[in-house]
């Protein structure tokens, strides 16, 4: 009697198709190193690699299939984190390279809500120090200066720069030559320069030159 062949022998068994969420969560698979998360209900695909930087942090955890933590999946078996998307995405990118990048408009404190949430010591040092830096920026009072200009002889100089109060100090001494006195000697003349800081005043915002520039630029004109 022939022998059967193997296509005539019935119907053979086949591997179902894995959908690519199945390749990702399926362990034995190449794929499997990828983890895939659901974070607000926006989706993203990283490696456990990056997840694991930080063996403290609640994504480590995650990774680790920790039975203390409560971590459950959706029906695409991407695990499921009940946080804010937006600020969750430079969290991951410092996982992945080491740097905090921020787009503009992206505040620091939401950042640095999710750090902590997140538990990634490094990152909370790096946005506290972020934060304080921008303060400082943003609460340092500008400096505003007004200037004057004193005609004066040289017998009046010492005195008069000695004698400035007030906030007033030297700024620059210009000479401009020397005038003639009947019945005595010829006395050298100077334009003494002197500023005075303004904190947290409107002094105007013309763009007119300062007093001093008038001053240096007309004692320039006349070389």
């Amino acid at each position: 009697m022939a022998e059967k062949s193997p296509e005539s022998s019935g119907s053979v068994d086949q591997c179902p198709a894995l959908s690519p969420e199945q390749r990702i969560q399926s362990p034995g698979i190449g794929a499997s190193k990828w983890v895939r998360l659901n974070v607000g209900g926006t989706y993203f695909l990283t490696t456990r690699q990056t997840l694991c930087r930080d063996s403290k942090s609640f994504l480590y955890r995650l990774c680790q299939a920790d039975p203390d933590l409560d971590s459950d999946k959706d029906e695409t078996g991407a695990y499921l984190i009940d946080r804010d998307p937006t600020y969750f995405g430079p969290v991951l990118n410092y996982l992945r390279h080491g740097k905090l990048v921020l787009n503009r408009g992206l505040a620091e404190e939401g950042v640095l809500e999710e750090a902590e949430f997140y538990n990634i010591p490094s990152l909370i040092r790096l946005i506290k120090d972020k934060i304080r830096e921008r303060d400082c920026k943003t609460f340092q009072l500008p400096i505003k200066h007004v200037y004057r200009v004193l005609q004066c002889q040289e017998e009046e100089l010492t005195q008069m720069v000695s004698t400035m109060s007030d906030g007033w100090k030297f700024e620059q001494l210009v000479s401009i030559g020397s005038s003639y006195n009947y019945g005595n000697e010829d006395q050298a003349e100077f334009l003494c320069v002197v500023s005075k800081e303004l904190h947290n005043q409107s002094y105007g915002t013309s763009s007119e030159p300062s007093e001093k520039a008038k001053i240096l630029q007309e004692q320039g004109s006349r070389m």
